[in-house]
């Protein structure tokens, strides 16, 4: 893949997940509000508490697999498996520009 293609899908990959983990944090905690008691009752700021930290922490390792993709780029092994050193098809890293293995090795990976 031309690097410069790489740079793009990966910083339009930043941009949105820096976007997603602004939109969670800006409403701030709900057990926070003087209007919610911890330990009330069916309370829903509880549990969209729990949600949005886990959302966030989800598009932290997210972002962290972006700044591994752009040492990757930057060391000149973009596009190749950490694994194996195989070559990672373009089309694989359009959909998904932080693929560190091949579909094969990934695949593996999960059984």
């Amino acid at each position: 893949m031309d690097s410069d293609r790489a740079k793009e899908l990966l910083a339009r990959e930043r941009e949105q997940i820096e976007q997603a983990i602004a939109n969670a944090q800006r409403g701030g905690p709900e057990e926070g509000d003087d209007r919610v008691e911890p330990g009330d009752f069916n309370s829903e700021g509880l549990y969209q508490d729990e949600f949005d930290a886990t959302q966030v922490a989800d598009l932290n390792e997210r972002l962290a697999a972006v700044e591994r993709a752009e040492e990757r780029l930057a060391n000149g092994t973009y596009g190749l498996s950490v694994r194996s050193g195989d070559p990672i098809p373009d089309e694989r890293l359009e959909a998904f520009p932080t693929a560190d293995l091949t579909v094969a090795e990934a695949e593996n990976g999960r059984r």
